[in-house]
């Protein structure tokens, strides 16, 4: 078991059915505002409808502090399993006949609020799944759990051995691949292609995308740079890509009406 921390990770958690009935317990600070219609009455009432209704502890905030190493828990904690990762092949499988599967895929990323903050931006606009290696890389942890703030609990992700592998299986099955980065071959990301199915490969926060996953990719698009700044951050990046990819197939939806 592990803690999570959060009320937004912690809610969503709650309304998952990732873990069926194996969410332990919900621990509230002390003292903690408990409004009807708040986010902490709103936690209380989600883990008593839960089946069985997890348990709900009220502890000192000092504990919550320890138990999660002075993170900003906002006065809410949960033990719940490790997170439950989507079978790579499964996920492929159910989406080898989906004309628009878009997909995310993260080089080696390390940061966990990066990582938090792209799972955000993924589940918001409705990514077919998440593809991260499973060595040299943030996996979802407690705190990226808490900085994606519960987005994690709704998104398919999975983790791979070898993502150049991976690459290929998802190119085998039709998938477009592009890499995001600033190089002399790279499309504009607002003239670029990201309809259809497509996997959006974001790089690692320094060195970018690896060689072998560079080797894989159908194309590279990259973002404008016209500020004195030599790169964007990698979540801010992928984030407004992916939101490029959006408005396009919003684009051709509407041109087929």
């Amino acid at each position: 078991m592990e803690l999570i921390y959060g009320r937004n990770a912690v809610s969503e958690a709650l309304k998952s059915t990732r873990y069926g009935a194996k969410i332990e317990k919900v621990m509230l600070a002390e003292g903690v505002e408990e409004k009807a219609g708040g986010p902490v009455a709103q936690i209380i009432e989600l883990a008593a409808r839960r089946q069985p209704p997890v348990p709900v502890k009220k502890v000192a905030r000092q504990e919550l502090d320890r138990l999660t190493n002075q993170a900003n828990h906002q006065g809410v904690v949960a033990q719940v399993p490790p997170y439950i990762y989507t079978d790579f092949d499964e996920l492929l499988q159910a989406n080898q006949e989906n004309p628009d599967a878009l997909f995310l895929v993260l080089d080696s990323l390390q940061d966990p609020q990066n990582l938090g903050t792209l799972f955000r931006t993924a589940e918001a606009m409705g990514v077919t799944g998440v593809i991260l290696p499973e060595r040299r890389a943030a996996g979802v942890t407690p705190a990226v759990r808490n900085a994606s703030s519960g987005a994690v609990e709704h998104l398919q992700i999975a983790q791979v051995v070898n993502l150049a592998r991976a690459l290929d299986q998802l190119r085998e099955t039709g998938v477009w691949v592009a890499g995001l980065e600033d190089e002399k071959k790279a499309v504009p990301y607002d003239k670029a292609s990201l309809t259809g199915r497509l996997a959006l490969v974001v790089g690692n926060e320094g060195a970018g995308l690896g060689r072998l996953v560079r080797e894989k990719c159908d194309f590279f698009v990259s973002l404008p740079m016209l500020g004195k700044v030599a790169s964007l951050n990698a979540a801010v990046a992928g984030s407004i890509a992916l939101y490029e990819a959006l408005r396009q197939r919003r684009a051709a939806t509407a041109s087929k009406k």
